[in-house]
């Protein structure tokens, strides 16, 4: 797996530009674009010019495109991340808990150690 910042993934409403995106390994990055069938997951950092679409827009385009893995980092009022995966229901981690993810990748962390106060 690769893991790209602000990369293009082409999904079926059009171009989507992730704050990160876990790509297959094996796919062509000729180009600075993905098909969004070689995005394993997606993640967003929601500020505020961005968190309506963060949280409302962007999960139903990228599930609507395959996209199994969607997280979002929250850094307002509090840090906490979302891990949504399939239809996106959320699964909340906030500050002082750990993710202990197994998809898309082994990830167990703090969402408070994500950013530097």
């Amino acid at each position: 797996m690769l893991v790209f910042d602000a990369i293009n993934v082409l999904v079926p409403d059009g171009l989507m530009i992730p704050d990160l995106a876990v790509v297959d390994e094996g796919v062509d990055l000729s180009g600075v674009t993905v098909h969004a069938q070689d995005v394993i997951a997606v993640v967003e950092i929601a500020s505020p010019s961005t968190r309506v679409a963060d949280r409302k827009m962007k999960p139903a385009l990228y599930a609507a495109a395959g996209i199994e893995h969607y997280w979002r980092l929250e850094l307002e009022p509090a840090v906490r991340l979302y891990l949504e995966h399939g239809a996106y229901s959320d699964r909340l981690v906030q500050a002082g808990q750990t993710t202990a993810a197994t998809e898309p990748v082994p990830l167990d962390i703090d969402p408070a150690h994500l950013v530097k106060r």
